[in-house]
This record gives structure tokens, C-alpha cells and sequence, in this order.
């Protein structure tokens, strides 16, 4: 069985623990190679998949000219601190606005808003959400130190607004490109149980345990049956 399954093995067994609390104990040489590891990772990732940002680029565009290539989202990082998170564009230009009637149609839990057949998002949208193509701009948030390689999802603003105290301590870390829940199920996975996939990588976090998740993401890149 690999340490990964373990691992949600164990959170799954301390599911529904109101008082779980998370310990950070970040070792000042872990710090420092993770950062290491996020730049120089981030920057061979934007090189080495220039001409997969330039397809996607002219796809976009060739689909909706009159649409932006990239979209920008508030999200809410460490210790609360906002920032612009990039993607590239996955859904209609008014996306945001048709959110509202779309929210009683919710197919996950808690805070989080999944739709499997959402009817905003395009053609090419339904493409690069598969292979989490769409995430790839978030590597210059990287290189800008707002996100890591890997960490907890970064959260909307309006999902922090009904976090307990409990869930805030998703916000101890920065948050990354992918983590524990993206490689444990993603959207299968609800809002509460994606928590405590956090919480136990917050305080099991290690340049072993960061590498494993990583190359366990590159199997996204082949396609995701729970990434919509």
C-alpha cells in the first residue's frame, strides 16, 4: 500500500474530530529548500511547457476572440493575505455573475462549489480542467512566493466567510499548485474530509512527503477521472 493511501487512510480515521489541531513546527532548513525547490521548479515548469501555454493560448482564443486567455481570482493565502491567483480561462466570460443561480445545484460539501456538468465552462475548458492544464499559470504565483508547489488549495474569499476555526488552520501555510487532496480524489473528495487531508499534511510536511505529491500530480497531466 503506498504512504499516500496510508496517509488518507489515517486522516479518514480522524474524520469528524472538531478539536483536531494542527502543529506547525517548520524547520528553518525545510523552509529554505522548499523555497529553493518552488522557484527552481516553477521556472524549468514555465520553460520546459512554453509551447503547452502557447497551444493553449491560441485555443482559447481561437474559441472566443473577443475573451481574455488568462483569468485572475482573489484568492486567500497564508495567514489570510490575499492575491491574484491565474489560471487560464475554463468558462464563459460572465462565469462569475451565472455563479449565483448555479449555487442549489452544489455537488460537493461545505464551503467548496464542484459541478460536474458545469454549463459554464467551454470546450477547451473541459479539456484543460481534465488535465489540470488550466492550473499551469499558477506557476508564476510561484515564482511570486504567494503559492508553493505544493500546499493546501487556496480558497476563495467567500469560503473563508463560513470557515470554523478549525478549517482556518488550512491558512497556517502557503497554500500550493497541488497537495494532499488534489491526489487523493480532488472532486470526489468533500469539503470536510479535503480539511483534514490538509491538516495532516500541515503537520506531517517534509521535502519527502512534498516530492511524493508532486510526482503523484505529473498523473494528472495523462488525464483525471476526478478533476472537472
Amino acid at each position: 500500500m503506498s504512504s499516500l493511501v496510508q496517509n488518507k487512510e489515517a486522516v479518514e480515521k480522524n474524520k469528524g474530530i472538531e478539536k483536531y489541531t494542527v502543529s506547525v513546527s517548520d524547520k528553518h532548513l525545510y523552509r529554505i529548500l522548499k523555497r529553493f525547490i518552488d522557484v527552481i521548479g516553477a521556472g524549468l515548469g514555465i520553460v520546459l511547457l512554453l509551447m503547452v501555454f502557447i497551444i493553449v493560448s491560441i485555443a482559447i482564443k481561437v474559441e472566443d476572440p473577443k475573451g481574455p486567455v488568462f483569468f485572475s481570482q482573489k484568492r486567500i493565502g497564508k495567514n489570510g493575505k490575499t492575491f491574484m491567483m491565474y489560471k487560464f480561462r475554463s468558462m464563459v466570460t460572465d462565469a462569475e455573475e451565472k455563479l449565483a443561480e448555479l449555487l442549489k445545484q452544489n455537488e460537493t460539501t461545505g464551503a467548496m462549489f464542484k459541478m460536474k456538468e458545469d454549463p459554464r465552462v467551454t470546450r477547451i475548458g473541459r479539456m484543460i480542467r481534465k488535465t489540470s492544464i488550466d492550473e499551469l499559470p499558477q506557476l508564476f504565483n510561484v515564482l511570486k512566493g504567494e503559492m508553493s508547489l505544493v500546499g493546501p488549495r487556496p480558497p476563495l474569499p467567500r469560503e473563508v466567510e463560513v470557515y470554523t476555526d478549525h478549517d482556518k488552520q488550512r491558512l497556517l501555510v502557503t497554500p500550493g499548485c497541488t497537495g494532499l487532496w488534489q491526489v487523493s480524489g480532488r472532486s470526489n473528495i468533500g469539503f470536510e474530509e479535503m480539511v483534514e487531508l490538509d491538516l495532516f499534511y500541515i503537520t506531517n510536511r517534509s521535502l519527502q512527503f512534498d516530492i511524493k505529491i508532486i510526482l503523484k500530480t505529473f498523473l494528472l497531466l495523462f488525464g483525471s477521472k476526478d478533476a472537472y
